[in-house]
């Protein structure tokens, strides 16, 4: 018998609220359960019985609830839940997730949950479309909400553009997908590799050939994998990245190190090397320190192993998915359009490194998603995170659309 998915659905104060009632029909009849939270403002469009006749259950509404104190709402609440689902999202509520602020019962389980949040936008198009409402929803987008909708239509106050709220039946359609989408990855056992951070090679015991990778695109990355419930291996590099929850990580120094844990970790149906891995290494190590009065000259370099190149061309154990980044400081297109062919990966994330406040050690990056036809999509510069969901989509699409994988 497959097990109910848990939704918790916060209706917050608009007029489109009402529609929160349709929504909880669809759901409660294809066997969905359900806990609701209905704010202040949400309360003068929508009656707590009105909530409690269609759902059964309690409807919560205060940050501390002297009848249940036995439990801390927000956490119990937050925890339950497999998605967190917000109809309609006001202006004001997107401004208020995306500055952090938790000071009612529905923002705070927000701030203290570890699941995927939905919002379904509803507002006047003058609000959708102001710059302040544009800015908040891609700094939530960097913080990997996930938004349904607006769309374009006619609004209550007789106005048209976008800022409609999707209607239950397309909303309901999403929410179906999602878990359809996990169930699958789950039923085929997928797993992942990614490889991310810095190689040290070491010239001598203290001095070493390295670069400015910090890491956090190939964290990210992993994070986002894990999350859509893909088993998950991170080979990390040297770095200050803290643990992950739910991820296996595998601490190497240099590119030999980081290649034969790739290896022994392998087959995987998929391998995104996003690691910052040295090209070239002494020839020689040195045991001991080199002396400032020593008769050293020249530093004779080998090259690496290449671990992308390794993967594509892997007959035996290739991965169903191969991914690597590619670092460019100029001829950026080009360059990676070479590289993924050359290695024979699926998809190459193309960074201009030269640019300021992007790439190695930044939280921002920007960056060309290439695939084999030659295609480009260009990710405008936004959070890592960000850009690690969007990677992760387009591998699951991916899964999901090769019928070999479901054979």
């Amino acid at each position: 018998m497959e097990i109910k998915k848990k939704i918790l659905l916060i209706v917050g104060g608009g007029i489109s609220a009402y529609k929160a009632l349709d929504l909880v029909r669809l759901l409660k009849k294809n066997n969905y359960e359900l806990k609701t939270v209905l704010t202040k403002s949400g309360k003068e469009f929508v009656t707590p019985l009105s909530l409690i006749s269609l759902t059964g259950g309690k409807v919560y509404e205060d940050i501390f609830d002297k009848t249940n104190e036995a439990e801390i709402d927000h956490i119990s609440l937050s925890r339950w839940a497999d998605l967190i689902l917000v109809i309609p999202t006001t202006a004001n509520f997107i401004s208020k997730l995306s500055y952090g602020k938790a000071d009612d019962l529905a923002s705070t389980l927000i701030l203290a949950s570890n699941k995927d949040v939905f919002l379904v936008p509803a507002m006047n198009v003058r609000m959708w479309s102001h710059a302040a409402t544009r800015s908040n929803c891609e700094t939530l987008k960097g913080y990997g909400y996930k938004f349904i909708g607006p769309i374009k239509g006619e609004m209550a106050c007789g106005e048209y553009g976008d800022g409609k709220m999707s209607s239950p039946k397309e909303i309901f359609g999403v929410i179906r997908d999602y878990f359809n989408n996990k169930n699958i990855l789950k039923k085929n056992n997928f797993s992942a590799i990614v490889t991310a951070g810095p190689t040290r090679e070491y010239i001598d015991p203290i001095r070493y050939l390295s670069n400015e990778s910090s890491g956090k695109q190939g964290c990210e990355v992993a994070l986002a994998l894990s999350k859509a419930g893909i088993k998950t291996t991170l080979i990390l590099g040297p770095t200050n990245m803290q643990p992950l929850n739910g991820i296996k990580i595998v601490n190497v120094k240099s590119a030999e190190d980081m290649f034969l844990a790739v290896k022994k970790h392998l087959p995987a149906d998929i391998v995104v090397c996003s690691a910052a891995v040295a090209d070239f290494k002494p020839k020689k190590f040195i045991n001991k320190k080199l002396k400032k009065g020593s008769n050293f000259k020249s530093l004779n370099l080998v090259k690496t192993y290449d671990i992308l190149e390794f993967l594509g061309k892997n007959n035996k154990h290739r991965p169903k998915i191969v991914i690597g980044f590619s670092a460019e400081t100029d001829n950026l297109i080009q360059n990676s359009i070479k590289k993924l062919r050359e290695k024979n990966s699926d998809f190459i994330i193309a960074n201009d490194i030269s640019q300021k406040g992007v790439g190695f050690n930044a939280d921002y990056n920007e960056v060309s998603i290439i695939d084999q036809k030659g295609n480009v999509e260009k990710i405008k510069k936004s959070k890592k995170s960000f850009i690690a969901t969007v990677i992760a989509e387009k591998i699951i699409k991916r899964l999901l659309v090769d019928d070999k994988n479901f054979n």
